[in-house]
């Protein structure tokens, strides 16, 4: 239950990397529109569509577009995109749920007029940790979530650069993630 060092970084990015096809997974909610591109999936969101749960606002947003599969513990999984949004809530990352009240959802999201990096941790409540990414608008991104024993570990890069440790979150070994 650490931070990993940087040894440990460098090991977690020389894991062997497995492509998953979108259809292999569900959506919770479905898009406006979804297109294929090749390996890329343009996604176009419902407005208003989120994932929250009651802290400070006092209401429940259960209507994100996340496609899921499953994912193992000991696991990881990785999304790349690119972070071009212009309006508030604009978001984009990835989204391990175990039950419908508790979940992690990380990535980059404009908030406040700029990109922020930051993670949604729910369970039963959500809480919202961010950071500012201006340097991030526009750029290529990706976001890996590893589950190791009982934590749920977010890390970030923009290409060219290495992972940033986002957030480590508690989240149970047992889980069907």
């Amino acid at each position: 239950g650490h931070a990993p060092t940087l040894p440990e970084a460098a090991k977690l990015d020389a894991m062997q990397l497995v492509e998953v096809p979108w259809t292999r997974g569900e959506w919770t909610h479905a898009p406006a529109s979804v297109v294929g591109e090749g390996a890329d999936l343009l996604v176009e969101a419902v407005e208003g569509s989120d994932a929250w749960r009651v802290t400070s606002y006092g209401f429940v947003h259960d209507s994100e577009h996340a496609l899921l599969a499953p994912l193992d513990a000991g696991a990881a999984v990785e999304v790349t995109f690119v972070a071009a949004f212009d309006a508030q809530f604009d978001q984009a990352g990835v989204f391990l749920r175990s039950a419908h009240d508790a979940w992690v959802k990380a990535g980059v999201e404009f908030a406040d007029g700029v990109p922020q990096l930051g993670a949604v941790v729910t369970n039963p409540v959500s809480d919202w940790s961010v950071a500012p990414a201006p340097e991030w608008l526009g750029r290529t991104v990706t976001v890996r979530a590893s589950r190791s024993g009982d934590a749920i570990t977010v890390r970030a890069r923009v290409e060219g650069e290495p992972f940033r440790l986002v957030r480590v979150a508690a989240f149970p070994a047992d889980a069907s993630v």
